[in-house]
């Protein structure tokens, strides 16, 4: 995870949202090329699959904040969001609360058209991918904006109401 999450995580007091809409990222990244050629993590075998970034996840969620991940998804699933929900049990395992949203239950809702995180909603990461879904332009652009960070937590709350808890979610 980029160092720009990672630092307004430390520093985050109550909150983190995560909106994730694509349904492909970085499909050259190891472990997905890996899940593709049908490797598959033993969840028993926690220092298999733990990895730094969990460790982030775990500190934040310890001192308090909420953490929440929410992956607005096309049915039925892409390859690369199906490797996502089969390693979602390690974002669940580090403090994360995860939902999945069907676009076929977003019908009314206004979404942003980038992805990114809100931190108790005065900071705003957003995300900038190709429509290969790769890292393009200033890919991570940190924005300090009370406003702007309302706006994309009020519509991550209305997207969350109708999203499913992961341990409910079973894909199309």
């Amino acid at each position: 995870m980029a160092t720009a999450v990672r630092e307004c995580l430390a520093m985050a007091q109550r909150s983190a949202m995560h909106l994730e809409m694509r349904d492909s990222y970085m499909r050259d990244d190891p472990e997905f090329v890996r899940w593709q050629a049908g490797h598959r993590y033993d969840r028993a075998d926690r220092d298999a699959w733990w990895r730094p970034w969990l460790d982030v996840v775990a500190e934040a969620t310890a001192r308090g904040v909420v953490m929440r991940r929410l992956r607005v998804v096309s049915e039925p699933l892409s390859d690369y969001v199906r490797y996502e929900y089969d390693g979602t049990y390690t974002n669940v395992a580090a403090g994360e609360d995860v939902r999945w949203l069907p676009r076929s239950r977003a019908r009314g809702l206004l979404l942003p058209v980038l992805d990114g995180w809100v931190m108790d909603e005065e900071t705003v990461i957003l995300h900038h991918f190709s429509g290969e879904g790769q890292w393009t332009g200033p890919r991570m652009e940190v924005v300090h904006d009370a406003e702007l960070a309302s706006r994309y937590a009020a519509a991550y709350e209305a997207a969350w109401e109708r999203a499913v808890p992961h341990a409910e979610y079973r894909p199309a």
